[in-house]
């Protein structure tokens, strides 16, 4: 006999199955960009990635990456086949979930159940674990070696389990299930901490089966009470234990001058002694509800305990050791995030707030002859009294947000913010653009991949897109049927059954809106977080199940209360899903996408042996040390991230051997870059040195600390100052010329001393370490930039690199007027042409998103530009045709579109006698550009389109065609650009 329970069972692993063959046929074969380079490598290893960590992710990932069966090329698919599983199963537990809530609609117990009620529930089931299966922002954590696919997974098992505990009614039976979620919810803090924000929600079951009257004063208790549990979680037990263990440890080395180690030990034992007590307490006394509340605890922490390889792993110094917590005092500043500073939330500073004066906050300490001494403190600001407010929305000062928060909320210069425009700015950007935009992209339809791309809506279908929008793969319109389906679901809720409504929504609102209000969110962030509120749209997802059970109840008017009625639900509201499925396939398949790695590969070939290279964001750190720390390959390079330079524990790793890469060469010593120490150097012009100090000298002045180059703090201490815009470094041109390491064309442009602008500006730490490193090398080790740093990141050296690649050398040449650095064309054409790859690149069947399409491709781009330009200045028109022709073949048009940097192939082509090439790639631009502006003229609210690249292209059109003596085209092409210059009102005589 078919009964309900082997019907739910058997449909929820169909639905594992599809999801999981989903996500296997659209997987990323190897590390993506972002953060997945840096957790494939720390799974690898069993290193320490960014704070606050994720080890249980980690761990797993690492039994995972064994399945590599030592084949490293293979570690990164099988540590994204983590997330692919994670997904499948919380597509699973999402099934289960709806079956749930429809079982409690339909109000039968299982045994009563009629066909025609099976069907139902199933098909609510499927249509809304389909729905997320599909939808855009879950599909894209589920192939790739993120932490939301497994955090995704905690929240779907503990949601089931929560209403799973709900249906049982043996109280010894409750209990162990409790305890069961405290444990998954324990284990959960060990992925991302996303997964707490469901608590306060899910108290509400609780209290509504024990007390099946509920009051209003009773419902705002154990939301209350669920808070607490949340605040006890993520205050109390994540960073408070280590805290309090923390505190142990100084007293009891400094007091009792006990061994290193020995106060947290002691805590440890005092600790879970009086919790182990408490337990067995409990249980003699048979206080069962206590009892279970400390088992609760206990499986908690049994769960958190994987946090504990974070101090083993870090003691050991791997390779990848962010923060260093290899103690428990800088393993709670890790836990903390505290490198990443914070956001005001209820109460702070607006962005036109002035400081006053610095406060202490918490202590730093250090380990000094067997005790525990404070090195310096954690300050923050005191600001002018009247300049704080309620509710700061409109914060951040840092470079370039003034001027954005001034653009969206029509502030003026100096002017400051009200609540009026705080709360417009919440409004409008933070939940209009950081969270409905997202939400619709799921449910509604999205314009495009392109950043910050809109929604796209029913009645956009009659809307002319230009090709470049239209032809997008993420040009998705799902007619907001998804929307209206879960609006159907909500309906039947608030019909049948509102007490899952009231938690339900509260599970929407705490996993959306409240996260949105709570992360704060500055005006522009490095890419789109859609990924963060997957929880909500889980949400929305049992309600869009729910969907199918208020389109049967409007079908039984027509059709009578039948199995037919199930039967034509269910199919009808499948095609909701397909047609997710149909518009999301290609814009979520991965499948034959390497640029990632071959990225990271061609930027470590620009290099040469035993380089230190300097690079910039994630994008251009992480999948390098993917490459080297997986793959093993060139590991004799040592990267170097600017945005830790500044940070005493990552200058330390930087003064080892790590790999094959030998220690950096220093002149300060860890004294002179501890915390607090050379923060911030002020610039500060002292007339005796106004022409340039000698780079060496003022290093040594700095160890020193000597008083000529020191001026007071606001903190009252004293700081080392930058006392001149210039300076200079000594060179032995002799032992330069025994290196070989200068083409000889440049060797009459060596001098006995470089000498360079760094600027009348203030200098950081990490600049400081920059140029510690410089002056300490004595040229023995290549020095590289790497090409995607920003130019403020050079330190005005510029005109002393040579481009070889994707990288610049810092050699004692200078070139005058080489404002981006000057080209080795032999180095560099055969690193380009010889030690590069960008596989599968020309494949217009590979899925290349904005990520890659933005600096990896520009990246090479210009590299095959500046290298072009440079053979044909020297006459090597052969080399040159050489390397234009494979510059359009790996990145043709048909895989990624022409960009800005490719409308300056179109002069050399010329030059090179390929009139049609050049013609033919003219074309293309100028009406891709055309329709871009027109489209732009049209839609002013798209904040998608870039009209200054698009006119870029126009002018650089016109003006290569006119050099080229393409009269008939030019002028064809400059009329278009003159129409959107007078169109845009940039037009003024003399324009081209």
């Amino acid at each position: 006999m078919i009964t309900f329970k082997r019907v739910n069972n058997l449909a929820g692993w169909l639905l594992f199955g599809v999801a999981f063959l989903t996500y296997r046929l659209t997987i990323e074969q190897t590390a993506s960009f972002w953060d997945c380079g840096e957790f494939i490598a720390c799974a690898f290893k069993l290193q320490v990635p960014h704070p606050p960590g994720a080890p249980f992710f980690l761990l797993i990932g690492r039994l995972f990456s064994m399945l590599a069966f030592g084949d490293v090329l293979k570690v990164a698919f099988w540590v994204n086949m983590v997330s692919v599983l994670c997904s499948a199963f919380t597509i699973l537990f999402l099934f289960w979930t709806i079956t749930l809530f429809v079982r409690k609609l339909i109000r039968k117990p299982d045994n009563a159940l009629d066909n025609g009620d099976i069907i139902l529930i199933v098909g609510a089931g499927v249509v809304g674990a389909l729905a997320y299966t599909w939808s855009d922002s879950f599909w894209f954590s589920a192939v790739e070696a993120e932490v939301y696919a497994m955090s995704s997974f905690f929240t779907a098992i503990v949601i089931w389990a929560v209403f799973k505990w709900e249906q049982i009614e043996d109280p010894a039976e409750e209990n162990r299930w409790l305890i069961l979620i405290a444990y998954l919810t324990g284990i959960s803090i060990g992925v991302h901490l996303l997964n707490l924000v469901t608590i306060p929600a899910l108290a509400l079951v609780y209290y509504f089966k024990k007390y099946p009257k509920p009051s209003l004063n009773g419902i705002l208790s154990a939301f209350c009470s669920g808070l607490c549990i949340l605040g006890l979680i993520n205050s109390g037990i994540i960073p408070g234990l280590p805290t309090l263990a923390g505190k142990f440890e100084i007293f009891f080395v400094n007091t009792f001058g006990l061994p290193y180690k020995s106060g947290t030990l002691i805590f440890i034992v005092l600790f879970l002694g009086s919790l182990i007590w408490a337990i067995r307490f409990t249980h003699k006394r048979e206080k069962v509800l206590l009892n279970t509340a400390l088992l609760s605890l206990a499986f908690v922490l049994i769960g958190y305990a994987s946090y504990l390889t974070v101090l083993v792993r870090s003691e050991f110094n791997t390779p990848i050791n962010e923060n260093d917590p290899s103690d428990i005092l800088s393993f709670v500043s890790y836990l903390k995030r505290e490198q990443y500073g914070s956001r005001p939330l209820l109460y702070g500073p607006s962005f036109t707030s002035k400081p006053i004066s610095q406060k202490k906050e918490t202590p730093v300490y250090k380990k000094k002859d067997g005790r525990y001494v404070i090195q310096d403190y954690r300050f923050d600001y005191n600001y002018e009294p009247g300049s704080s407010m309620i509710f700061p929305r409109l914060y951040s000062n840092q470079p370039g947000h003034p001027q954005l928060y001034q653009q969206m909320t029509g502030l003026v210069q100096d002017q400051k913010p009200t609540m009026g425009h705080n709360l417009s700015f919440l409004f409008s950007h933070q939940l209009g653009h950081m969270y409905w935009r997202y939400f619709l992209w799921n449910f509604a339809g999205r314009e495009s991949d392109v950043e910050g791309a809109g929604t796209l809506l029913p009645w956009d279908i009659t809307k002319t897109f230009p090709s470049s929008i239209s032809q997008n793969r993420a040009h998705n319109n799902f007619f907001m049927l998804p929307l209206f389906l879960g609006l159907a679901g909500i309906l039947a809720l608030y019909l049948k059954n509102r007490k899952d409504l009231l938690v339900s929504g509260l599970l929407f609102f705490l996993t959306g809106v409240a996260l949105v209000i709570y992360l704060n969110s500055p005006p522009v962030e490095p890419r789109e977080r859609d990924y963060i509120y997957v929880g909500s749209f889980y949400i929305y997802c049992i309600w869009i199940g729910l969907g199918v059970v208020a389109v049967a109840d409007g079908l039984r008017k027509l059709v009578g209360n039948t199995s037919r009625t199930a039967v034509l639900a269910s199919v009808f509201c499948l095609v909701v899903p397909g047609i997710m499925l149909v518009k999301g396939w290609d814009n979520h398949d991965r499948s034959n996408r390497y640029h990632s790695v071959d990225f990271a590969r061609n930027l470590l070939n620009s290099c040469a042996p035993n380089a230190i290279l300097f690079t910039g964001g994630d994008n251009d750190t992480f999948p390098l040390w993917y490459v080297q720390e997986v793959e093993g390959f060139r590991t004799d390079v040592r990267v170097c991230v600017q945005t830790f330079l500044g940070a005493d524990w990552y200058i330390k790793q930087l003064m080892r051997k790590i790999n094959k890469s030998e220690a950096l060469p220093f002149s300060l010593d860890t004294n002179s870059y501890a915390f607090g120490k050379n923060e911030y150097v002020p610039f500060y012009e002292i007339p005796s040195v106004k022409k340039g100090i000698n780079l060496k000298e003022y290093l040594e002045l700095i160890k020193q600390e000597n008083k000529a180059i020191q001026v007071p703090l606001m903190s009252g201490d004293m700081a080392s100052i930058l006392p001149s815009s210039i300076l200079f470094l000594p060179v032995n041109t002799n032992e330069i010329g025994k290196m070989n390491i200068v083409k000889k064309d440049f060797a009459s442009l060596i001098s006995d001393s470089m000498s360079w602008t760094i600027g009348n500006k203030d200098l950081y730490k990490s600049d400081l370490v920059m140029l510690d490193i410089i002056a300490s090398n004595n040229w023995k080790r290549p020095i590289y930039f790497s090409s995607t740093m920003g130019s403020s990141n050079n330190l005005g050296l510029k005109e002393y690199m040579q481009l070889e690649g994707y990288a610049y050398r810092l050699l004692p040449v200078r070139v005058p007027g080489a404002e981006d650095g000057y080209v080795n064309s032999d180095l560099m054409y055969d690193n380009m042409m010889n030690k590069m790859a960008w596989r599968e690149v020309d494949n217009k069947n590979t899925y290349y998103d904005n990520t890659y399409v933005g600096a990896p491709v520009a990246t090479a781009r210009i590299a095959f530009l500046r290298l072009t330009n440079q053979l044909l200045a020297e006459n090597k028109k052969d080399k040159a045709r050489k390397v234009l022709d494979r510059a359009l073949a790996v990145m043709p048009d048909s895989s990624i579109p022409y960009d800005q940097i490719s409308s300056n192939f179109i002069g050399p082509l010329f030059e090179l006698g390929q009139n049609k090439k050049a013609l033919d790639t003219a074309r293309a631009m100028a009406v891709r550009a055309d329709e871009n502006l027109e489209f732009a003229k049209n839609n002013t609210a798209s904040k998608s389109q870039d009209i200054h690249s698009d006119l870029y292209i126009l002018q650089t059109i016109v003006r290569e065609c006119r050099q080229a003596k393409q009269d008939t085209v030019a002028t064809e092409y400059e009329a278009i650009f003159r129409k959107h210059l007078v169109a845009f009102n940039l037009y003024s005589e003399g324009s081209e």
